[in-house]
């Protein structure tokens, strides 16, 4: 397989040479893809980064008729110290990968805190070495109830949940559904996409000072901007929601194109200024290697077609998710909202449908991949939440 992929690396087509000083504003910048193709053909450690990604105990097991890959971390902890079950989930174009650098920190014993977490980091069905479905209907609230049976499988019948990017969506219909499971939800892409959010929305566009305070505006307004903005960085989400399995031929046959479609989005996730940049600011952020490690686990497993449908299953018109949005939950919640977010939405807005927000932390930098572009901050702020959701739990005498 490596000798196969380094084979397409070394002999992918040349591109249509980038516009003059166009950078990452046109799409991927061309100019940089035989750096990125030699990179990963001649430089990318195969064998140091396969012991690296081996290095987290895993595991696979049967749930609903797939068989679900996951992370399963146990920690050391000394007298005294609680552990607790944290269930994190991953989207789209991230995987278990994006969690490698914050397990260590999630499942270390400190002084700081009474407990620390035993984590499971499942891979999305579809996704890396979680199996596809083969059937159509397998969205966002199906994996709900797969990650919620996979929790009871390991001995957990209640837990903590995290999520981000789809991770979010899967974890937020947990919190609707399963609210005598659910003990706690932390997320880092925490929204609500209701009648009354959109209102209130609209509302702040004339008058910012009735939705959000004065010094968190920018991040919601000029509503004309931000609308431009998801209208620019869109084009991928409209594509993989009508057809994942015609892109998905492209990119499962080239990784010159998985490559190029998957640090696209990476840049763009991490700040939209970083399109203006030659490199796209990758550099900025990551290191080659967690890119690549995190394009390995799409190419070795082949689900770069199967990780997008996803997006079409979430928009089926008898799609639940969409009564899901008109629900709320009691499920404690905690916010982390990066600067960089895709979407940001006031405590306001928020509290309708998550009615014990405890707490939201609002960073002043950091994107769409914050557990990976910043886990030292993504682990701090989970023990935070966790902490108050605890605390919430005593003050209402709830083991």
């Amino acid at each position: 397989m490596i000798k196969d992929l380094k084979s397409r690396l070394s002999n992918h087509r040349k591109p249509a040479p980038g516009l003059e000083g166009a950078a990452f504003t046109y799409g991927f910048n061309s100019g940089r893809l035989s750096w990125w193709t030699r990179y990963w053909s001649e430089q990318y450690p195969f064998l140091e980064r396969e012991q690296f990604l081996n290095s987290l105990p895993q595991y696979v097991t049967n749930i609903q008729g797939l068989d679900i890959h996951f992370i399963r971390v146990k920690p050391k902890a000394p007298k005294g110290v609680t552990v607790v079950p944290l269930l994190i989930l991953h989207g789209w174009p991230g995987s278990v990968r994006e969690f490698y650098e914050a397990i260590p920190l999630l499942t270390k014993a400190s002084d700081e805190h009474e407990f620390v977490f035993e984590v499971i980091a499942p891979s999305l069905p579809g996704f890396g070495f979680s199996q596809a479905s083969n059937r159509p209907g397998l969205g966002p609230y199906q994996m709900s109830m797969i990650f919620k049976n996979l929790m009871k499988r390991l001995g957990h019948e209640k837990f903590y949940i995290q999520g981000g990017d789809w991770g979010a969506v899967i974890a937020s219909a947990m919190a609707i559904y399963y609210q005598e499971n659910i003990l706690g939800y932390h997320s880092n892409f925490l929204f609500v996409l209701n009648g009354y959010s959109m209102v209130r929305t609209l509302v702040g566009a004339v008058l910012p000072s009735l939705v959000v305070e004065p010094h968190l505006a920018s991040r919601m307004y000029p509503l004309s901007s931000h609308l431009a903005f998801l209208m620019e960085e869109s084009g991928y989400f409209h594509l993989q929601a009508t057809k994942p399995d015609t892109i998905g031929v492209a990119l499962s046959d080239s990784p010159a194109g998985l490559l190029a479609y998957t640090l696209e989005k990476a840049s763009s996730g991490t700040m939209i200024s970083n399109k203006l940049l030659d490199d796209g600011g990758l550099s900025l952020t990551y290191t080659s290697e967690q890119l690549v490690d995190n394009l390995m686990m799409y190419w070795i497993s082949n689900s770069t077609t199967t990780a997008s449908r996803i997006y079409t299953e979430f928009f089926q018109i008898d799609n639940i998710l969409m009564v899901l949005d008109k629900t709320t939950t009691e499920v404690p919640t905690w916010g982390l909202q990066a600067k960089n977010e895709i979407i940001y939405q006031p405590e306001t807005v928020l509290r309708v449908k998550y009615k014990n927000l405890l707490g939201v932390t609002t960073l002043e930098d950091g994107g769409h991949f914050i557990a990976l572009e910043k886990p030292e901050e993504f682990a701090r702020d989970v023990f935070r939440a966790v902490t108050a959701f605890r605390r919430f739990h005593r003050s209402r005498h709830v083991v």
